[in-house]
């Protein structure tokens, strides 16, 4: 199969994607127990008072026109205004979607920079006491969970100080020191099951692809470890990093409720948060559709790159993961 015929393929499949996932999403969105409506009138209101602000937000419409409005204000840029503030979404998302990517962007730097290099030692000295230490960090990083990891760097911070303090956010065009003080609890807590992840993803990796038969016949013709793993290893094994690093990019820019909570910081995954519990239809579907477009065109380009550096994918129709 062609690369130009392959990719044309997988993004054929990633638009298909997103419309199924558009669909679930608006379904699942008002398939929600609850109704706003309680929440914006109280259970005393009267049969007219509900009728009337259901009808100004458009909820009496015909369930495909509905979707379809939304779908076009999607494309255009206009994804309507909150039900219960009446702010509109998109200025919303302009203000906030940098805050978390700020915190995903920097995130992923470390994870990068500290995780391929302690998966890679932990692979090539497996027997050491660097083998030990990988696979321990990151056994802890994957089993302790956000919300117990948050609640420890506030406990570790607000008893030791270091100079750092929990919220106290300020945007950065206002004070652009506070901005970034703001952010590196955050950052800290996030990194350390993003540094574990893929540290064990490489390790993995990378001894699966060290007992592979063209590795032991360059071992046999006795080129050096360094050479092996420059040219032998680090090609095959970088699909399945890249692999999870996209998942991860994914994950930070929809999934950092948690942690934005506990740092009061004011960011997607905390204003999700508030919608979820306003049922603002508006804000739910569009920041689960844009978690959702992340995820895809990140999986999109990681198939990509991953068949760049390993042409055997277009055989077998899918990815080394």
């Amino acid at each position: 199969m062609s690369i130009v015929l392959w990719s044309l393929r997988r993004v054929g499949a990633a638009l298909l994607t997103l419309v199924g996932v558009s669909v679930l999403i608006f379904a699942s969105v008002r398939l929600m127990p609850g109704d706003y409506t309680d929440l914006v009138l109280g259970p005393l209101a009267t049969p007219e008072q509900r009728a009337l602000v259901v009808a100004e937000s458009g909820l009496d419409a015909p369930i495909v026109e509905q979707y379809l409005r939304w779908v076009s204000g999607v494309f255009t840029g206009d994804l309507g205004y909150s039900f219960v503030s009446n702010v509109s979404v998109a200025e919303e998302f302009a203000t906030r979607l940098p805050v978390t990517g700020m915190i995903a962007l920097v995130t992923i730097v470390v994870t990068l920079l500290v995780g391929i290099p302690l998966g890679f030692a932990a692979a090539l000295r497996s027997e050491g006491s660097a083998g030990a230490t990988g696979r321990l960090i990151s056994a802890l990083g994957i089993s302790l969970p956000e919300f117990l990891l948050a609640g420890l760097v506030v406990f570790i911070v607000s008893t030791l100080g270091l100079g750092l303090s929990v919220g106290g956010f300020a945007p950065f065009d206002v004070d652009p020191g506070r901005f970034f003080s703001s952010l590196v609890l955050p950052i800290v807590v996030l990194s350390i099951g993003c540094v574990a992840v893929v540290a064990r993803n490489t390790r993995d990796a990378v001894m699966n692809v060290l007992v592979e038969p063209h590795v032991q016949a360059a071992v046999a013709r006795g080129e050096t470890p360094g050479f092996i793993v420059r040219h032998h290893v680090l090609r095959n094994a970088a699909a399945p990093i890249l692999t999870v690093v996209g998942a991860l990019v994914a994950v930070l820019l929809g999934g950092t409720v948690i942690v934005e909570f506990v740092f009061d910081v004011p960011g997607m995954g905390s204003y999700l948060q508030t919608a979820l519990g306003r049922r603002d239809y508006a804000i739910i579907q569009s920041a689960v559709l844009l978690a959702a477009i992340v995820f895809v065109v990140a999986s999109l380009l990681i198939d990509l790159v991953a068949n760049a550096l390993d042409p055997r994918l277009r055989l077998t129709g899918g990815s080394r993961r």
